[in-house]
């Protein structure tokens, strides 16, 4: 593994973990974690793990930035992971 395999692997388990304690403080009505942040982590190279989030907390499915954005930066990063190999 190189070193932008090693950066992805790590920002998308963060980012993962971060969806589902954002999830989990929804619900329990307690502090938030920023859109922004959830967005700052998908487009730093965690949007598979922000959209395995989406999926497996059923969490910020309905925002649009959240459905189109998560999605196009996956893309990006796919393209850049790819051109990298």
């Amino acid at each position: 593994m190189n070193f932008l395999e090693i950066y992805l692997l790590g920002i998308n388990v963060i980012t993962f973990v971060t969806y589902g304690e954002d999830k989990y403080r929804a619900v329990h009505g307690k502090w938030r974690i920023s859109e922004r942040r959830l967005m700052s982590l998908a487009a730093a190279g965690g949007a598979f793990g922000a959209l395995l989030g989406m999926w497996v907390f059923r969490h910020k499915i309905r925002h649009r930035k959240f459905r189109i954005g998560v999605p196009v930066l996956l893309l990006i990063w796919g393209m850049l992971w790819i051109g990298n190999r």
